[in-house]
């Protein structure tokens, strides 16, 4: 299960089936709703051109509502003709585009990876455009890269690779969406806020940083010049609540592991809150890669520097977190329903 937990719907898998054998249907246009994937629009032309198809897609576009686009762009007889396009325009909710950049793999896992010669992530309409394929098949000839399935069995392997020649990596066994390595630094900073160690310091940031992919081909090394991403530490403070919407960045995307020391009916406690904010303003490849990786960096923190995560806390910047919305989270007032009062007779005193 991906780190949404969202999957295909039965209607979408027929939808698709139908895309497939009739070559007058050019393209299919899915959207999430009720925690599945559901087509919304077929596209038919009598026209075979891809760019013709192109120009069926405008009337769809809208700048706020993120939409993935099923396109028939190769030849009939080849095994993949299709091309997917994961469609998060920059006004769209920011709840909207975490969903759809974190179920893009998804879409073509579950109707066949096999079918879909190439995946692509474009946030402007005119990137939907004859120009705007031509920019990118231009892109494709200059840099070649690799295919997120590449990238995700190329990390899997290079993190074998480099623990079989003891480097200082941490593995990591995390399920469902996009698992990364961590670095040590980053771990031990968890670990000691696990145990209540360093000095009062409550409050861990981590960051999505690069690092270099390793793929393995028959059994050889092959250095990739082109960026991976590992967990790394942001900083390490001892941030009273009052301080934690000037203390988290922001201007990016951070994974936040606080220790919420507070009283509640005259007893001290301190749960572990795990923070994921995802400012507007950051860049689109930021708020794809943080989506997708927001859970895995969870279950991380859990399963291997024992930290119990007491609640998870979502937002939009560091702004929306603030001492009241975090108590209202963790202590939700109970309502207190009254007993029904049976009116008094008019007349009656």
């Amino acid at each position: 299960m991906m780190q949404s937990g969202i999957s295909a719907s039965q209607e979408l898998h027929t939808a698709f089936q139908k895309l497939v054998s009739d070559e007058a249907q050019r393209g299919l246009l899915v959207t999430i709703e009720k925690e599945s994937l559901v087509p919304s629009t077929v596209l038919t032309s009598s026209s075979p051109s891809f760019s013709s198809d192109l120009s069926l897609l405008a009337p769809h576009l809208t700048p706020k509502t993120a939409l993935y686009i099923i396109l028939r762009r190769y030849e009939p007889s080849s095994p993949a003709p299709f091309v997917a396009v994961t469609y998060v325009p920059d006004a769209a909710p920011i709840r909207q585009k975490m969903l759809f950049a974190s179920t893009r793999l998804t879409l073509v896992r579950e109707l066949g990876i096999e079918r879909f010669r190439e995946t692509i992530f474009c946030t402007r309409e005119d990137e939907l455009t004859e120009g705007g394929f031509k920019k990118h098949d231009q892109h494709n000839e200059q840099e070649a890269p690799l295919t997120e399935e590449e990238v995700s069995l190329g990390e899997v392997k290079r993190k074998e690779a480099e623990e079989g020649r003891g480097m200082a990596e941490r593995k990591s066994h995390v399920a469902g969406g996009l698992a990364m390595p961590i670095a040590d630094d980053a771990m031990a900073a968890l670990t000691a806020l696990a145990k209540g160690e360093g000095d009062n310091d409550n409050l861990v940031q981590l960051v999505n940083g690069p690092s270099r992919i390793i793929i393995i081909y028959a059994n050889r090394f092959q250095q990739i010049n082109i960026p991976a991403e590992k967990m790394e530490l942001a900083s390490v403070t001892s941030t009273p609540v009052s301080s934690l919407s000037t203390t988290i960045s922001s201007s990016a995307p951070r994974f936040s592991f606080y220790r919420f020391t507070h009283e509640h009916n005259e007893e001290t406690q301190s749960p572990i809150l795990f923070i994921y904010t995802c400012p507007s303003g950051s860049k689109v490849k930021e708020r794809m890669l943080y989506a997708a990786s927001s859970r895995s960096a969870q279950q991380l923190a859990e399963s291997e520097a024992g930290l119990k995560i007491n609640k998870r806390i979502e937002a939009g910047g560091p702004g929306d977190v603030d001492e009241a919305s975090i108590m209202g989270d963790l202590h939700p007032k109970v309502e207190v329903k009254k007993a029904f009062e049976r009116p008094k007779r008019p007349g009656r005193k």
